[in-house]
């Protein structure tokens, strides 16, 4: 029986430029890239009714088409949250730390998790983080396999807000105070490596703890932006990022996005 085809047209105004099929398809939130060079490997996406070819390019007005096939693979892929702790990195080993990846295993996934997606080995290929937590922080760290996860949380347009809870000392290590003119530029003001940040959304929980809320993620950001007001940080945990929260997960155990949880 032939497979159903999904129609998808051009959802905004582009050029009369062409522009490679894949990356049309990863544009318009399909699929990554890479997923969508896949998809047409397989056979599995039609440019005006014709299967397309690897590295075809198209225009804007080129009507295209996705299996059915491509939409049942892709509802297999899986997202996870780690409650990471302190002494792993995100990413790739490095300094010879362990990625936080190899806490996602059957003996760490968190008995209260309500999803019914079992545990495979096989969702350990191509998960990726979502973003970066550095070695001395700890919280909600999410991992994937779905592109289109990746790209609303970290691409280039992301606009999906982090919240971190940051407990500080001043430099010295006396109890941290901040004038009014430093706690404003933490919201809005300082620059990294010679390039303004964005606003951010910085406030007192309590009388060492900062709560930030930032739209970016540059490499030891909150840290960097501490010490230019003269803080140290003493702990760092992110605990939210967009609508969904790291909530009573326990450190080192990580549970599967729910169906219903979006970014």
């Amino acid at each position: 029986m032939p497979c159903r085809i999904v129609c998808l047209e051009p959802q905004h105004k582009m050029t009369d430029n062409l522009i490679r099929l894949s990356k049309r398809i990863s544009e318009l939130g399909i699929a990554s890239r890479r997923e969508a060079d896949a998809w047409i490997e397989k056979g599995w996406v039609k440019v005006n009714g014709q299967i397309a070819s690897l590295g075809q390019k198209v225009a804007a007005g080129d009507r295209i088409q996705i299996s059915s096939k491509a939409r049942q693979e892709q509802n297999k892929l899986v997202t996870v949250l780690l409650n990471k702790p302190v002494g792993y990195v995100s990413g790739q080993a490095e300094d010879g730390y362990e990625p936080a990846k190899v806490l996602i295993n059957e003996q760490n996934h968190w008995e209260k998790d309500e999803a019914s997606t079992r545990f495979s080995p096989s969702q350990l290929k191509h998960l990726v983080p979502a973003g970066r937590l550095d070695i001395d922080s700890v919280g909600l760290l999410v991992l994937t396999q779905d592109g289109r996860v990746a790209k609303a949380i970290i691409g280039e347009t992301s606009e999906i807000e982090k919240e971190y809870i940051v407990r500080v000392t001043n430099a010295d290590g006396s109890r941290p105070r901040l004038s009014q003119e430093q706690l404003s530029l933490l919201n809005f003001g300082l620059s990294l490596d010679g390039k303004a940040l964005q606003r951010a959304q910085v406030s007192w929980l309590n009388d060492d703890e900062l709560r930030f809320i930032l739209q970016e993620g540059k490499k030891r950001q909150i840290r960097r932006m501490c010490e230019a007001v003269g803080l140290k940080v003493l702990r760092l945990k992110r605990v939210r990022v967009g609508n969904v929260v790291l909530g009573n997960l326990p450190p080192g155990k990580w549970r599967y996005l729910k169906p219903n949880e979006r970014f």
